[in-house]
């Protein structure tokens, strides 16, 4: 078979040729956004910011918690963080009010289980360990003071109940009720019973999260875990009424 010259496959009649398909540009509005750019809602961006300053937090820690870190978390400028929350302790302030507020939910679900005060307080204090056990890096930011505006009303809320809350569990172990002008001006006594609970409570979170327990569990009997350990600890310590 003889082969076609340029000259004839050139001069095909133009119907039989296959159009070329033109690409249209899309509009700017719906070229693709790159990965990673998540598209929120004026609204949305303060929570969808929060939201990933907690991811980062737990994942990277405190330390890798910066205002870029978060915005390319959420998928959005670096100044989006900035225009939020003004600095990163805007940001850790707010992200630390989130944390108290659910810190203290907890605690007050914990308390409603029983009638019996010092069961309560028990409850209580086993659900101040759980939260920290299930969000270290939120628990460990709630108190870095030196890394918190105390003064931002969210947080101030937020940690101020958390104390009152402490007092009130503490206070009705001894038959006491501390709300209001009561609690605004403690007796000495009283002050050592809410520091008391507070710290027996909040240094073996503290020692349990940094390891430290670990040789007092690996020496306790088998089946015998953070959960007993914790039990036999709060129930040696009964506060009794005052002035017995």
């Amino acid at each position: 078979m003889a082969r076609t010259s340029r000259e004839t496959r050139t001069n095909r009649p133009a119907a039989k040729r296959k159009p070329t398909r033109a690409v249209a540009e899309r509009p700017a509005a719906r070229r693709r956004r790159p990965a990673g750019e998540t598209p929120y809602h004026h609204g949305d961006l303060h929570d969808a910011l929060l939201a990933a300053a907690e991811r980062v937090l737990e994942r990277d820690g405190l330390p890798g918690l910066t205002l870029r870190a978060v915005a390319r978390e959420a998928g959005v400028s670096h100044a989006a963080p900035t225009h939020h929350f003004g600095d990163l302790s805007g940001l850790l302030s707010e992200l630390a009010a989130i944390g108290f507020r659910r810190f203290n939910e907890a605690m007050e679900a914990a308390g409603k289980t029983d009638t019996h005060p010092l069961m309560k307080a028990m409850a209580r204090a086993k659900a101040y360990v759980a939260y920290a056990q299930a969000c270290p890096g939120m628990y460990g930011l709630m108190f870095r003071t030196e890394r918190l505006d105390m003064k931002r009303p969210s947080l101030h809320e937020a940690a101020t109940a958390s104390f009152e809350g402490l007092a009130n569990a503490v206070g009705a172990g001894r038959d006491e009720k501390l709300t209001g002008d009561a609690l605004e001006a403690l007796t000495l006594d009283q002050a050592a019973a809410i520091a008391r609970a507070w710290s027996l409570v909040h240094g073996f979170t503290t020692l349990l999260l940094d390891g430290r327990l670990k040789d007092i569990l690996h020496r306790l009997p088998e089946g015998t875990g953070v959960d007993q350990l914790l039990d036999a600890m709060l129930r040696s310590t009964v506060p009794r009424p005052a002035g017995v």
